[in-house]
């Protein structure tokens, strides 16, 4: 193993094939107690389903999430990864964490059939800048009074980015810490801390020696590339098309302002000719692309 890449547990796949898999229900269990505040018996028996949410109608917006599991008593809990940031992201989170809870009742059902939904999600950049807390907890309360509405839904955000650079030993930094890691060293540190994460550690190593999951890991691993290139791509685009449009506006202001054209060009850094393009109405980006 010493010659082995050991592959990113970020990436979906294996993210996946460690924690959604039936066999390692014992690691999820230990990473999600590491979570949240819940009785152990409500992990006496962990159910992992398929993590598809249904679309009521034919165009409904639909999404899949990493892991999707009932505990003993019926709360739903999903684990998903995020590693690129987007700007819609909360209100995505909200939508799919709505979901779980709209998908538990049919036609006719009591409200009272609702069961506690929770998310949990695990970002490699940051997504709360209100704050510095690596683990942020989300629920529906009044913040004046501290009264909650409801605790039928939960979301739990994890941030990478904000691990403290000295250790605060919770079982939770822990498994941060192995989601982090790059250097089998890490690892191995890491897999002293418990018996869970020691499992999970093996786990990785198997599969960073498996020739086809790394073939398809580094085919993810391309398409997240290919992604977060594309999303700078539109963030570059849409804020240059909004600063020409911006001096687009400013131009017209002033030439509803009687200035001469020759004291445009000098304000604006146009030429007087492409001043007068925009005068007569012609296409606004391409006189201002110089």
């Amino acid at each position: 193993m010493e010659n082995v890449e050991l592959l990113s547990p970020l990436v979906d796949i294996i993210f996946k094939a460690i924690f959604a898999n039936p066999k390692n229900t014992d690691i999820l269990s230990a990473f999600i107690k590491s979570v949240l505040n819940i009785d152990d018996s409500d992990f006496d028996s962990l159910e992992i389903t398929d993590t598809n949410l249904k679309a009521e109608e034919k165009d409904d917006k639909v999404g899949i999430l990493d892991v999707k599991v009932y505990t003993k008593d019926g709360k739903i809990i999903n684990v998903e990864v995020q590693v690129a940031p987007s700007s819609e992201l909360r209100e995505r989170i909200v939508f799919y964490t709505s979901k779980m809870i709209t998908e538990q009742i049919n036609k006719g059902d009591n409200y009272e059939k609702i069961k506690k939904v929770i998310s949990i999600v695990i970002l490699e950049f940051k997504l709360i800048k209100e704050n510095t807390e690596y683990h942020n907890i989300f629920r529906l309360y009044d913040k004046d009074t501290q009264t909650t509405l409801t605790d039928v839904l939960e979301i739990h955000t994890l941030e990478l980015l904000k691990l403290p650079q000295v250790d605060d030993n919770t079982d939770l930094s822990y498994w941060l810490q192995f989601f982090k890691a790059r250097r089998k060293e890490e690892f191995s540190m890491l897999a002293e801390r418990s018996p869970m994460l020691q499992k999970a550690y093996e786990e990785l190593e198997t599969l960073s020696q498996d020739k086809s999951t790394r073939e398809v890991y580094e085919l993810r691993l391309k398409a997240k590339r290919d992604e977060i290139s594309r999303l700078k791509y539109a963030e570059h685009k849409g804020k240059t098309e909004g600063k020409a449009e911006g001096k687009a506006e400013i131009i017209r202001n002033m030439l509803n302002r009687k200035l001469s054209l020759s004291d445009i060009a000098a304000l604006t850094g146009l030429s007087e000719s492409e001043v007068q393009a925009l005068q007569q109405d012609t296409a606004i980006h391409e006189v201002l692309s110089y």
